[in-house]
């Protein structure tokens, strides 16, 4: 399989958002740059750039009993997601419509989604902004609108995502 991914370099990080996101030393040994690494315990996430650095972002994570730690990749990247819930949120949530249109602004995934290879999870942004820095979801990785349309464009499908304790 041919992996691709978007490489960042520190000569581009003057594009920073004015957000969360920040340059941060990071020892990325064992990681190839563009890896994406996601620290639970510390709800954050790492895109790696090489030369011990990286840009670190504040996310969401899952709630106790969902996140979840391992490898994946991004399977796909999506602009303004339709979203509709899983079965397990519809249990939980039996009011939920079965569709919430892209844009919409109860739609939980934001400006924009890349989902993962492990199953029903996504990086996304929110229409939540309070629940960022928070253990809230049901595995999927949050992120503000500003963050995740920044990290949107840093990668490509097929980029390895790590998630920590």
């Amino acid at each position: 399989m041919c992996v691709w991914f978007a490489l960042t370099t520190v000569a581009t990080l003057t594009a920073l958002p004015s957000s969360a996101a920040e340059l941060v030393g990071f020892d990325g040994r064992g990681y190839r740059p563009g890896t994406i690494v996601i620290k639970n315990s510390e709800r954050r996430l790492y895109l790696i750039l090489g030369q011990g650095k990286a840009i670190r972002y504040k996310v969401a994570v899952g709630k106790n009993g969902k996140s979840w730690t391992g490898s994946a990749f991004i399977t796909a990247k999506y602009v303004a997601p339709d979203w509709s819930p899983s079965a397990e949120v519809r249990r939980d949530h039996p009011n939920l419509p079965r569709l919430i249109k892209g844009g919409a602004p109860n739609n939980p995934m934001g400006a924009a989604a890349m989902t993962l290879s492990n199953g029903n999870y996504a990086i996304h942004g929110t229409n939540r902004p309070g629940s960022i820095g928070r253990a809230v979801s049901y595995g999927c990785i949050r992120m503000s609108n500003r963050d995740v349309r920044d990290l949107f464009q840093r990668v490509g499908v097929y980029t390895p995502v790590v998630a920590l304790r």
